[in-house]
C-alpha cells in the first residue's frame, strides 16, 4: 500500500492539529481528532493557543511562560476559534492574550510572554534518580494488564495509536487502593517526528505537559482517574519554558501533589532531558470530586 493510501500517524494527525488556519488577523482556527473523548483533551486547547500567539510575535522571540484557565469542556466535534490581542510588544518581552471560543462561548483563556533570547545567570535543580525506562513495563504489557478494568472511555482512548508514549517509574497505583504517596515520576517520548521548529517543539512540549498531571493528587486518597466515580478535569495552567527541548529520546516528567482542599488538587512538575538538564517546569489545580448519584 502506497504512503498516499495510508491513514495519517498519530502523530502526523497531532502535527496537521496545531497547524491551524489562519481566518484573519489574530483569528485562528482549530480543529479536534476523534480520540475517544466526549470532550477536548486540555493539552491541546493549551497548545493550539499557543500555536496561535507564536504566529503573531517576531521570529526571534521565544515563548517563556504561559498562563490558562480551562472555563468549559471543549466540544471536539466542531471547531475552536482562537482570538489573540497584541497586549504589549516591548524591547525584550512580548505578551499575548487569547480567547479560545466555542458556541460563542469562551471556553479557555491563556496569557503568553515571549523573550528575545539572551545569556544571563544559569542555574537548575538535579533530576531525581529513577529507574531507566528501557527497564520499564512498555505500553503494549501496561494495556493487557491494567485496560481490563478502566473505564470503558479510558479503554477507548489507551486502545487507540498516540503520539506519546508513557512509561511510569511505578505501577503500585494501579495496583492497590492504599493511600499513596502523592508524587510520580513518568518517562515520556513522542512516537515520531516532530518538526524541527521552536513553534512545533514549544506546542508539543505544551501538549505533553498536561499528560498524567492531575493524578499525583489522587494518590493519597487511594484512587486515580480510572475511578468510574470520580469527576476529573483541568481547571488552570501554568507553564515556564527555560531551555529549548529536541525529540527523540525519553523526557522524564517528575509530579507531586503538594495540597489537595475543596474539591481541587494542586499539582507540580519539572520536565529534564536523560541526560538531566531541566526544559521547563509546570503548576496546575483540577477539579477532583465524587460524581453526584444520579
Amino acid at each position: 500500500m502506497s504512503r498516499q493510501t495510508e491513514s495519517p500517524s498519530a502523530m502526523e494527525q497531532l502535527i496537521a492539529t496545531l497547524d491551524l488556519e489562519k481566518l484573519e488577523e489574530n483569528i485562528y482556527r482549530g480543529t479536534s481528532p476523534d480520540v475517544g473523548w466526549q470532550r477536548v483533551f486540555g493539552g491541546q486547547v493549551i497548545a493550539q493557543a499557543l500555536m496561535a500567539a507564536q504566529r503573531t510575535v517576531d521570529a526571534d522571540r521565544f515563548v517563556h511562560s504561559l498562563h490558562a484557565y480551562f472555563m468549559r469542556p471543549g466540544d471536539p466535534s466542531v471547531p475552536i476559534l482562537y482570538q489573540v490581542e497584541r497586549i504589549r510588544d516591548g524591547s525584550s518581552f512580548t505578551t499575548r492574550r487569547l480567547t479560545a471560543v466555542q458556541h460563542g462561548k469562551a471556553i479557555f483563556a491563556m496569557s503568553a510572554s515571549f523573550q528575545l533570547e539572551e545569556g544571563g545567570y544559569e542555574h537548575q535543580i538535579d533530576m531525581p534518580s529513577v529507574t531507566q525506562p528501557e527497564d520499564l513495563m512498555g505500553e503494549k504489557e501496561f494495556k493487557e494488564l491494567f485496560m481490563k478494568n478502566a473505564p470503558e472511555n479510558v479503554r477507548r482512548y489507551w486502545s487507540r495509536e498516540r503520539p506519546i508514549e508513557v512509561r511510569p517509574t511505578s505501577l503500585v497505583h494501579y495496583l492497590t487502593r492504599d493511600k499513596l504517596d502523592p508524587r510520580q515520576d513518568i518517562w515520556v517520548r513522542t512516537v515520531g517526528e516532530v518538526p524541527h521548529h521552536r513553534h512545533y517543539q514549544a506546542a508539543m512540549l505544551a501538549w505533553l505537559s498536561d499528560m498524567t498531571l492531575l493524578d499525583a493528587s489522587l494518590y493519597p486518597h487511594g484512587t486515580s482517574i480510572f475511578d468510574p466515580t470520580l469527576q476529573a478535569a483541568s481547571l488552570d495552567h501554568a507553564m515556564w519554558f527555560h531551555r529549548p527541548v529536541t525529540y527523540g529520546d525519553w523526557l522524564l516528567y517528575t509530579q507531586d501533589s503538594p495540597s489537595a482542599s475543596g474539591a481541587r488538587g494542586m499539582t507540580r512538575g519539572s520536565i529534564y532531558t536523560r541526560s538531566g538538564t531541566l526544559i521547563a517546569s509546570v503548576a496546575q489545580e483540577g477539579l477532583i470530586r465524587k460524581k453526584a448519584n444520579d
